[in-house]
């Protein structure tokens, strides 16, 4: 044994005295096979589902059926009003205004409206800057939306890559290539986490760099929402997008949501009926009057079968606190970091920064060898009951989740990886 190994009973010890262990029994954990149980740590792909979130949608489910459209004005839970109902406890997710958040649609639908809104190129202004590699969504949707204007993508689609041999961006490089771009630059879309690398971005000087040189600011937290603090009223992009269904739970393609600076509030370029404000929606009048706040942003009614999970994990987030699920977030990820380094970085290099303030819970390793080795790894992984995932071409990623995974899984991890290093080949 080195001196960083960890013990089991080290980490029943930690489990021991942590104040969101409750947590973990209100959530549906897979199921054991083979007499493994699993340990998942792949909540920045799906979120484990809310017991919670079974009775939220049965009582939905029970109200179309006792109701039928009188549901709407009278159900338990009025779904006239279902992204009002979500707003408040979506905005303290994200350190906003609950006027300036909106649940609705999917995270690339709202990358779309998004950037349809506050991509205006001009003779002058025609850049987007997004980071090399950027989430496939974050991408294709701004090539395609170059491209709707007329314009090459090629020409102003700007990726900025880590500099050679390093895995993460510096902060000083977004802001060089923001100023050397300067009055070309249209629109910086710029992510919380990156996908692949688990790297946290200071997005508050994101913003600012933006700002500084004349052009709009959008964030994409679909990894960072339920993971990191965010602070977006503080930060003032003029958007931010997310998903729901990674860290927030709530089940899979479930709706997604948007933050718009209240300066855009009263005026989008795209508009649909739900968007129209509250009062005078119902009166089918072709004149549009924007509801106020990011609500105007809306084009349809929500989805409410896919609403109510979220409210549902929304709730368990506002039980847990978000102070008391960062300072676990950062002990279960310094307990994975130390089970990798005990393990050695002979067989793995570890992409994700070092600094708690630097990552969220997700760690990221390069598996030595390449595609093949990373893709034996992985199915050893799985047979081992080890929920993960692989990004091609050979990286793994691990996150351990505050509100379900418990020190225990960390440790338990650690000792399955050994297992499945050793049926490679591995010492």
């Amino acid at each position: 044994m080195t001196q960083n190994d960890l013990t089991r009973d080290e980490a029943l010890a930690a489990d021991a005295v942590d104040a969101l262990h409750s947590f973990r029994s209100q959530f549906a954990l897979p199921a054991a096979r083979d007499g493994l149980s699993n340990i998942y740590l792949c909540g920045h792909s799906l979120g484990l589902a809310p017991r919670s979130a079974l009775t939220t949608l049965s009582e939905e489910f029970a109200d179309w059926m006792q109701l039928g459209v009188a549901g709407h004005e009278v159900a338990r839970r009025p779904w006239v009003t279902y992204a009002e109902r979500l707003a408040p406890a979506l905005a303290t997710v994200v350190g906003a205004s609950p006027q300036d958040v909106i649940a609705m649609n999917s995270l690339s639908v709202n990358l779309h409206l998004m950037l349809a809104n506050f991509y205006q190129p001009s003779s002058a202004r025609r850049k987007i800057l997004i980071e090399a590699g950027a989430f496939s969504s974050d991408r294709h949707a701004v090539a395609s939306q170059i491209a709707w204007h007329g314009l090459d993508p090629q020409q102003e689609l700007i990726e900025l890559a880590p500099r050679s041999g390093e895995g993460s961006l510096r902060a000083e490089d977004i802001d060089a290539a923001i100023g050397h771009l300067g009055a070309s630059l249209a629109l910086v879309l710029w992510p919380g986490v990156q996908f692949r690398t688990g790297q946290a971005f200071d997005t508050a000087r994101v913003v600012r760099s933006a700002r500084s040189v004349g052009a709009a600011a959008g964030l994409d937290h679909a990894h960072a929402i339920g993971n990191i603090p965010l602070q977006l009223a503080a930060d003032a992009p003029d958007f931010a997008v997310w998903c729901s269904y990674k860290y927030l739970n709530a089940g899979p393609g479930a709706i997604g949501g948007c933050y718009i600076h209240s300066k855009h509030s009263d005026d989008p370029r795209l508009r649909g009926w739900w968007g129209h404000e509250g009062a005078t929606r119902f009166r089918m009048s072709p004149d549009f009057v924007a509801a106020a706040g990011a609500a105007a942003y809306a084009l349809s009614n929500p989805p409410i079968f896919s609403a109510a999970p979220l409210l549902a994990s929304l709730h368990i987030f506002g039980a847990a606190g978000l102070p008391a699920l960062r300072k676990k977030s950062i002990a279960l990820t310094a307990m994975l970091e130390r089970v990798l380094d005990t393990i050695g970085w002979y067989h793995l290099t570890m992409v994700t920064p070092r600094h708690p303030a630097e990552r969220g819970c997700q760690l990221s390793v390069r598996v030595r060898g390449g595609a093949a080795a990373c893709k034996a790894l992985y199915a050893a992984l799985s047979a081992q009951q080890v929920s993960c995932d692989l990004r091609e071409p050979d990286l793994l990623r691990f996150a351990p989740v505050p509100l379900y995974n418990s020190f225990e899984d960390v440790w338990t991890f650690g000792e399955r990886l050994r297992t499945a290093l050793h049926s490679l080949g591995g010492p």
